[in-house]
């Protein structure tokens, strides 16, 4: 019925908001900003009516959530960073219809989740910054589920994105994009060295970690990265333990995936963090229920922090 179009691994980087103000960041943020806009121009091409986010800035501590509220709309400034967004204006629609059956499907798998269609739950910046530069017209609707997830098994994550891959195709009357949106290596600045990481990589391991991670991306080497996932999102530090990114994977297919990454913005450090705008063409997974590498609980795809 419906057509999961684009998937993308995104930014969502608050420096983004600085870069619109006047003081000495404007304008430094530019291309990641420019790739967000480029990200937005395809979704409209494509005929999109709805942006489902992995926000890795909505933190959980039980079950899958989806907030689906019928719109949002309000004043926001990060509890994190409220020197980087503050006093930040967003409102767009939201998809009460597809966010419960997106969680529906996921239930269906195996893997608790939990619509929320009549909530004040406001969404986290994971999805509000990268909405400011793709949706301000309000074009899209847009649904935002949790991604750091913080007693969770990654391959739960990689089930959910399968399950609401076929939620939209089985399912939705309509056109959709999945945003995984979080960071590669995100291993802040220790504190008070933050101006002078503001555009570097917090180490030579986790910049050259990340640059070959984006290689195998490019190259197609999925089964490889899936294998390595777990042990990146430990040593990489990775944003919401990679929850995103595990989504994001297994609504392509998970290792059976077959598709290459173009890459929109180059990778670039902020704050000591790895940063990647890239889109991942949808290509057909038909006759798999589930992808074979997520059907159980391995233990080797628990989550960073069930492990601890």
């Amino acid at each position: 019925m419906g057509k999961l179009a684009l998937v993308a691994k995104i930014t969502h980087v608050p420096s983004m908001y600085l870069s619109e103000l006047d003081g000495p960041r404007k304008g430094t943020r530019q291309d990641a900003i420019d790739g967000h806009v480029e990200i937005g121009r395809r979704c409209r091409e494509l005929g999109v009516d709805t942006i489902v986010v992995f926000d890795t800035h909505w933190l959980v501590n039980a079950n899958y959530h989806v907030n689906c509220a019928p719109s949002f709309e309000g004043n926001y400034t990060s509890n994190e960073l409220p020197h980087f967004i503050s006093n930040m204006r967003y409102g767009f629609p939201g998809n009460p219809e597809l966010g419960t059956l997106l969680a529906k499907s996921c239930n269906d798998m195996g893997v608790e989740t939990l619509a929320h269609p009549a909530t004040t739950l406001g969404p986290e910046y994971g999805t509000l910054v990268p909405m400011r530069y793709m949706n301000q017209d309000q074009h899209f609707k847009v649904v935002s589920v949790s991604a750091l997830c913080m007693v969770h098994y990654l391959n739960d994550s990689a089930r959910l994105g399968w399950a609401m891959r076929k939620a939209v195709e089985d399912h939705y009357d309509g056109t959709v994009a999945f945003f995984a949106s979080g960071s590669l290596s995100h291993r802040f600045a220790q504190n008070g060295l933050a101006p002078e990481y503001g555009f570097r990589i917090w180490s030579p391991f986790l910049e050259q970690l990340d640059r070959r991670v984006i290689e195998m991306w490019q190259a197609g080497e999925w089964k490889d990265f899936c294998g390595m996932l777990p042990e990146y999102a430990a040593k990489g530090h990775g944003e919401g333990f990679m929850h995103d990114t595990a989504m994001m994977l297994g609504a392509l297919g998970w290792s059976a995936y077959d598709g290459r990454a173009e890459v929109v913005t180059p990778y670039f450090g902020a704050s000591g963090t790895g940063q990647i705008n890239a889109v991942f063409p949808v290509t057909p997974q038909d006759g798999r229920e589930i992808p074979a590498a997520v059907a159980s609980r391995a233990d080797g795809y628990t989550s960073v922090a069930t492990r601890l």
